[in-house]
This record gives structure tokens, C-alpha cells and sequence, in this order.
């Protein structure tokens, strides 16, 4: 069993920064799971351009007030604690934060822990591992 508090992760190097949020990562593909955890924040006025072509993800909003934005059909879903949205397709997608929000995030494939976000909004599938 493995035990971690997003307190000691973020110690341990596990939090990625970049514009307009920041992820603790909780649970990577060095876990050998099959996918990955992380506690994001969305940082308020963020608007983020997605478009994860090599995963698969599903974000859980724990706090603060946003929307999510399909591209190919321009719908857009709220966002509030509470609400789930599952990226089955690799949906592109833009994510609008009215103020700061915490989302619980699980991909597939699993991350190894160093990702941030390529020009077309894509994490690689080949980042540098973080090590325990």
C-alpha cells in the first residue's frame, strides 16, 4: 500500500507549475497503477487551450466556478463542485476558471510526473519521471 498527503508530495517535488495552474502529483506511472492522480488548481482568469491527444482524462471540480468548452460543437458545460468531465475522445477543449478551482485529475495512460503542456495544448508521452 502506498500512502501519500498532497502536503508531502508537493515537498517532494510533485507539484508542476505552469501558466494558469498548477498540479500536485499525487499518483505516477512509476506507481504502476494504469493511470495517473493529481490535484490540480486552475487558477481564476485562466483560459487554457487543451487538446490531449495521447490521454485520456477525467477532471472532478472540488472547488471554485469555471467552464469547459468542446471545440469541434462550441458547447459549453459549467463547471461547479461537484461536476465531472470525462475527456473520452481527446476532446479539444478550452477551460475557463471564473475564480480559483481545485479538480481532482486522472489520466490514461498514467503521467510520469514532469508534463506541462506543448504548443497544441498535448502533454508528450516521453516527460521525465519524477522518482520517489
Amino acid at each position: 500500500m502506498k500512502v501519500r498527503r498532497v502536503q508531502d508530495a508537493d515537498a517532494a517535488g510533485r507539484r508542476i507549475k505552469s501558466e494558469g495552474w498548477d498540479s500536485v502529483r499525487l499518483l505516477l506511472k512509476n506507481d504502476n497503477m494504469g493511470f495517473s492522480f493529481h490535484i490540480t488548481t486552475i487558477y481564476r482568469d485562466a483560459n487554457l487551450h487543451l487538446h490531449y491527444q495521447n490521454h485520456l482524462e477525467s477532471v472532478y471540480c472540488m472547488s471554485g466556478r469555471g467552464e469547459v468548452e468542446t471545440v469541434e460543437d462550441g458547447k459549453v458545460y459549467p463547471i461547479e463542485p461537484g461536476t465531472i468531465y470525462i475527456l473520452d475522445k481527446n476532446d479539444k477543449h478550452i477551460l475557463r476558471a471564473f475564480e480559483e478551482m481545485k479538480m481532482a485529475c486522472v489520466f490514461n495512460p498514467p503521467l510520469h510526473g514532469k508534463e506541462v503542456h506543448n504548443a497544441e495544448g498535448a502533454y508528450p508521452l516521453d516527460a521525465e519521471e519524477v522518482k520517489d
